[in-house]
């Protein structure tokens, strides 16, 4: 009989094979010589390679060529090195095998396992499928020894995956490191930057993509890197909502090390998202791209979920920060034109949606109130010298009743020294002993908790109010509000119209004035 052969090659390292031995150059060769020896008058009519496809599936390319070469009668023959190279998913090797190839008079031979189907025996009839569960096995116990290897990384901190995210890359000397790539990170800042001055992610979208600014999987494969995206379709090279949505997200930005977000139940099943509580964090691992003050007010801005104006449009500093006193829910904004003039006014965002049934209208002119919280901002920028003073002696009054409870515990501990030897030498009964005793345990717990509170106090209070003080410096005689300043300084705005008297309550984020 004339063989139509067909020889398939291949090799991946996720399932442990061993480069040398398992080469693709490796199995030609073996495969080569075997013809020669025992198929003399068989004809190669194919070569399929997949390299760096897992066995554990059927989803391979040169797979499925060859397949289709089959079904369409061009091959008659088939031949690996072993069955671990033809498939490591049993049940499916078993269906080739055993129904597949037998129906279509296909001779399958794997070398290296002896293994040749016209010349089966009823040994091989119990052999093989035992082979194939070995493998399948096999690629599953390293499937679980690459994963806890993977954990153990993660958990020192270590970068294990294929491609570092966009404004990172691999350090050249330490895979499990990463470095700023000076190239990507000033894309990364810009994106911060417009988000937290009131652009909106599709608003950001649209920038990049009128500047011809590459998105991060376009970036990748520009710069050389064999890169897939499996969230996009393969034509989509621009930025999208989600991608500015994930950048803005991402703690890797703020210099911490976030990885086991996701999760394969199966050796080569669908990648899901991880709970929460699963993902591997290690603070302070390489270097933010993104310095702390912009990532914590980028991600108070995100928690707001304020829908953001189109970047073409006068951007609200208030959004996310002005709400209706009668509902609570958002206020919104309106733009207005008359003649060549255009009036901005904040609403009651529930009043706007669904009428005067549901809420008052609670507007305010946004001039007046960029005006008005300017002044009020200003006042508390004028009152710090004059905080500084009762400040610092009330820091000197706590110091000094912090000096006299630690006098005071030095004390209490001698006497109840004192107090075990005065019952040892029988000056005090046992009862007198364990009352005096008593005594002294509940003013000590009073002590140190009077210590520990004013220890608190001195440490936390005195930073927190130098923060905000070197904050309000900065801002030291502003003439117009921005997004940055309404982000570090303001908590929030409340606006209620009640009875024809507009009520605005401004609160500030600091608590010491």
């Amino acid at each position: 009989m004339n063989w139509e052969i067909a020889i398939y090659l291949r090799l991946s390292k996720e399932d442990g094979d061993k480069e040398e031995s398992d080469s693709i150059g490796s199995q030609r060769l073996l495969i080569s010589n075997y013809i020669q020896q025992s198929i003399p008058d068989g004809r190669v009519v194919g070569e399929y390679v997949d390299d760096g496809c897992t066995g554990t599936n059927f989803n391979r390319p040169r797979f499925k060529d060859m397949i289709c070469q089959a079904d369409a009668g061009n091959i008659n023959c088939i031949i690996v090195k072993d069955l671990s190279r033809f498939g490591r998913e049993y049940i499916g090797v078993g269906e080739y095998l055993e129904n597949y190839f037998p129906a279509r008079n296909i001779r399958f031979v794997a070398i290296n396992d002896g293994y040749d189907s016209i010349r089966v025996t009823s040994n091989d009839d119990f052999i093989m499928p035992i082979k194939n569960i070995f493998n399948a096995q096999y690629s599953k116990d390293i499937s679980r020894k690459v994963k806890s290897s993977f954990r153990s990384l993660q958990s020192e901190g270590k970068f294990v995956g294929a491609f570092a995210c966009y404004g990172y890359m691999k350090d050249p000397q330490d895979r499990h490191r990463l470095v700023v790539d000076e190239a990507a990170a000033p894309v990364v800042r810009r994106i911060f930057s417009l988000y937290n001055n009131g652009y909106g992610k599709i608003s950001i979208a649209r920038v990049l993509n009128d500047e011809s600014i590459p998105c991060p999987s376009e970036y990748k494969r520009l710069s050389g890197l064999n890169y897939t995206n499996g969230q996009k379709m393969e034509l989509t090279k621009y930025w999208t909502y989600s991608t500015v949505n994930t950048i803005l997200h991402n703690e890797m930005y703020a210099g911490n090390m976030v990885q086991n977000k996701s999760i394969r139940r199966t050796v080569r099943g669908k990648a899901k998202k991880n709970e929460l509580a699963d993902w591997i964090k290690v603070a302070g691992t390489h270097e933010p791209v993104i310095d702390a003050g912009t990532w914590k007010m980028t991600q108070e801005l995100l928690k707001r979920n304020t829908r953001q104006p189109d970047f073409r449009q006068n951007v609200g500093v208030f959004a996310g920060y002005i709400f209706c006193g009668s509902c609570g829910r958002a206020m919104t904004k309106i733009m207005n034109q008359y003649k060549s003039r255009t009036t901005t006014t904040y609403i009651c965002g529930t009043y706007k949606r669904y009428g005067g049934g549901t809420c008052r209208r609670n507007a305010v002119k946004a001039d007046f109130l960029e005006k008005l919280v300017l002044e009020k901002l200003n006042e508390q920028i004028k009152k710090i010298d004059t905080i500084r003073v009762p400040e610092a002696a009330k820091q000197n009054r706590q110091t000094a009743d912090l000096k006299r409870y630690e006098i005071s515990l030095g004390k209490n501990n001698r006497m109840k020294k004192s107090l075990y030897e005065d019952y040892r030498e029988g000056i005090l009964t046992k009862e007198e002993y364990l009352q005096y005793k008593s005594d002294y345990a509940k003013e000590e717990e009073f002590i140190k908790g009077q210590i520990e509170f004013i220890t608190a106090s001195l440490n936390n209070g005195d930073d927190e109010m130098n923060r905000w003080i070197e904050t309000l410096i900065r801002y030291r005689n502003i003439e117009k509000l921005d997004r940055e300043i309404v982000g570090e300084v303001l908590d929030k705005i409340i606006v209620t119209d009640k009875d024809d008297e507009l009520s605005i309550d401004i609160i500030f984020k600091f608590k010491f004035l």
